[in-house]
């Protein structure tokens, strides 16, 4: 016959076997919902973006004591909305030094693009570059967004970003 002891032992073990079952289930079901949730704290992610490319070389910037030239042929001045998409990298109130792009063999993974989608200008980073039978397309995404713009064509891009500066 089993003793008291042995019995609330026993009973312990399957309690915590129990938990243990439940806690592993979770955590594997959260792993595999993990894309259709929302990740407040996703610009903390173990995954970073790519950098983008070096566009502006230390040749063409003079530094002088009151003010600082970056000599860039065709370069405007961008500034941002508030739509906190590109976060902490940029949000109002950085201005943006940018480009118009001559051809898709300037726009690299990790550069930052401004393009049209349903008439808004959209500002955010290539995470993807690729060919499919229409040509060379990108794949777009906000440093604090979790899905991707899907693809974006070279002939809706108004801009590539060279510099940020706040």
């Amino acid at each position: 016959m089993e003793s008291a002891k042995d019995s609330g032992l026993h009973k312990i073990l399957v309690v915590l076997a129990i938990f243990l079952i439940g806690f592993f289930t979770s955590s594997l079901l959260g792993l595999s919902l993990s894309e259709s949730l929302e990740h407040p704290f996703s610009s903390f992610s173990s995954i970073e973006a790519k950098a983008p490319s070096d566009f502006i070389s230390e040749n063409n910037i003079d530094v002088y004591s009151d003010r600082v030239v970056i000599r860039m042929d065709n370069a405007s001045l961008s500034e941002y909305a508030s739509t906190g998409s590109m976060r902490p990298l940029f949000d109002k109130g950085a201005n943006g030094i940018r480009i118009a792009p001559k051809s898709e063999e300037e726009i690299n993974v990790g550069d930052i693009i401004t393009f049209n989608k349903n008439e808004v200008l959209i500002v955010h980073r290539v995470i993807e570059k690729g060919r499919d039978a229409q040509g060379i397309y990108f794949i777009t995404k906000g440093d604090n967004n979790n899905l991707s713009d899907g693809k974006v064509r070279f002939s809706d891009i108004r801009y590539l970003t060279i510099g940020i500066l706040y």
